[in-house]
């Protein structure tokens, strides 16, 4: 019995969206935490937020969002979900 080559081909995409959510969440904690661990005084605001959500929330969301746009466009292929022995 061979591998379905789209089973390697979900596996790696797989991995990439994982590897995604992990760095987006490095850039959210390290952001919130990193920022937002001094007092409510030393604060500085961006756009009415403090900075620390600016770059965590607003910043960290976008940036996912045009690196997910920008993945498929161009990394994730599309695989059909038909089996291979089927005629219609």
């Amino acid at each position: 019995m061979t591998m379905d080559p789209r089973f390697k081909i979900a596996h790696r995409e797989a991995l990439i969206g994982v590897a995604l959510a992990i760095v987006h969440f490095i850039w959210w904690f390290g952001f919130a935490y990193g920022l937002g661990s001094k007092p409510v005084e030393e604060y500085s605001y961006i756009l009415g937020f403090p900075d620390w959500f600016f770059y965590s929330c607003i910043v960290g969301f976008m940036l996912v969002a045009i690196t997910v746009i920008v993945l498929v466009k161009l990394v994730l292929k599309d695989v059909s979900l038909e089996e291979e022995g089927d005629e219609q």
